[in-house]
């Protein structure tokens, strides 16, 4: 689940992951975005976009959306949990300074500065230097998927990001759609190659753990994949189609089959 198609990377990851598995979208294109929402709002929008996939009877439900994770998570593990396992995202602020830094964090404005990664950068990058930057416009672009204001948000957010950065954080899902233009906004001649760290594949990961499943990429199947936009059954939104993931998912499992 997810505010809008930022839901791709980790419904990819999970297809990589086990190709036999039955996947469900389920967004909230009328209420989109959640970022300007109140915590308040936003939590009864995440909860009814949630209730929707939770009736096609899913094993585990990813919230693959930074935003929601951040305010609706407890909210969403208090309404479904035990019966079906939550999981959340959380920005890869850990294996990113592992690295040693120094690490910038693109995110929404909403998130960035927020208590919530200032607390993510304390426990995990304690000693590294991290620089947040804020990413205005960016995830409504990609979800439009507005070429022009998608190259002028990544161009003003790389303006933010120190030279010296060796390792870059994404803390939306959106921009994992994206991560190639951010790259090459972002690396410097004559320097090694920058980092991007997402969080799609760790998310499939750990919803595969939580159901007490394994990887198995080789599985041979014909999964279903079934679009639910905001709460009405649907196909893959064109938008979808523009980026690769979405293109994958499409043809190892086109809806309605």
């Amino acid at each position: 689940m997810d505010s809008g198609i930022g839901l791709l990377p980790a419904a990819a990851a999970v297809r990589r992951l086990r190709p036999d598995a039955d996947l469900v979208l389920s967004s909230d294109p009328d209420g989109m975005p959640w970022g300007p929402r109140s915590p308040q709002d936003l939590t009864v929008r995440a909860l009814a976009v949630a209730e929707a996939a939770a009736a096609q009877r899913p094993d585990a439900l990813i919230v693959g959306c930074n935003t929601a994770s951040v305010h609706a998570l407890p909210a969403l593990r208090a309404r479904l949990e035990p019966d079906l396992p939550v999981i959340g995202t959380v920005p890869a602020i850990k294996p990113a300074a592992a690295g040693g830094g120094p690490v910038a964090i693109w995110a929404t404005p909403a998130t960035t500065g927020s208590p919530y990664q200032r607390g993510l950068i304390r426990e995990f990058a304690d000693g590294v230097s991290v620089t947040e930057v804020p990413c205005p416009g960016l995830a409504e672009a990609v979800e439009r998927a507005d070429d022009t204001a998608i190259n002028a948000a990544v161009a003003a957010a790389a303006a933010l990001t120190p030279g010296d950065v060796r390792a870059v954080v994404l803390g939306c899902t959106h921009y994992e759609l994206v991560v190639e233009r951010i790259r090459a906004a972002l690396q410097r001649p004559g320097q090694p190659p920058l980092v991007l760290h997402g969080s799609a594949g760790a998310v499939a990961a750990q919803a595969l753990r939580r159901i007490g499943e394994r990887p198995v990429p080789e599985a041979f199947a014909e999964p279903t994949l079934t679009v639910i936009l905001s709460g009405r059954e649907a196909e893959l939104p064109p938008r979808a189609l523009t980026y690769e993931e979405g293109r994958f998912l499409q043809a190892v499992s086109p809806a309605g089959r």
